[in-house]
């Protein structure tokens, strides 16, 4: 009796499972989508050649944009590695400096051992003291000649708002 039972509830599943998921569809209708074609009008031609102006003028606006952004790309690139390039002499500076005033140091900690009394190591601590206080000066314009230098390069050279050389050309 089970096996006819389930038989019957097969036979019943099969005939309303028309739906692709699986659901039974009741007998509802099936409504598709509805094509709309576009209207078959033929266009003005005041409209077409509006229409291919406004191609036109995009087409020249963006080769316009185009250029300008490879201009644009062309001056950071060149500033940029003017930039780098001035880092790099600024961070060898400061190292030269740097071991300048190591050596320094070292020599004034090897005549402080030879040292026999107060005033011999006042006097030593004076000189030492002077002698750093004109190499730090020297030092600190030594730096900043070097980073105005650089800063002179980029502004004279490349970052004038796209005024370069080849904008100033008269055609």
């Amino acid at each position: 009796m089970t096996e006819t039972t389930t038989g019957a509830n097969k036979a019943k599943t099969a005939k309303h499972s028309a739906s692709p998921f699986g659901m039974p569809d009741y007998g509802i209708p099936k409504l598709g989508m509805p094509k709309f074609d576009p209207p078959k009008i033929e266009m003005p031609e005041a409209f077409r050649d509006m229409a291919e102006k406004g191609v036109a003028q995009a087409r020249v606006n963006y080769e316009k944009i185009q250029s300008a952004a490879e201009g644009a790309t062309d001056l950071l690139n060149s500033a940029y590695t003017t930039a780098a390039r001035g880092t790099a002499d600024y961070n060898r500076k400061v190292i030269e400096i740097a071991a300048t005033n190591a050596h320094a140091a070292l020599d004034y900690a090897y005549e402080l051992l030879g040292v026999k009394s107060p005033s011999e190591f006042i006097e030593l601590s004076t000189a030492h003291t002077r002698k750093q206080f004109e190499a730090m000066a020297a030092q600190t314009k030594e730096l900043t000649e070097l980073a105005q230098k650089v800063t002179t390069e980029i502004a004279s050279n490349e970052w004038r708002h796209g005024d370069t050389k080849e904008s100033r050309k008269v055609a």
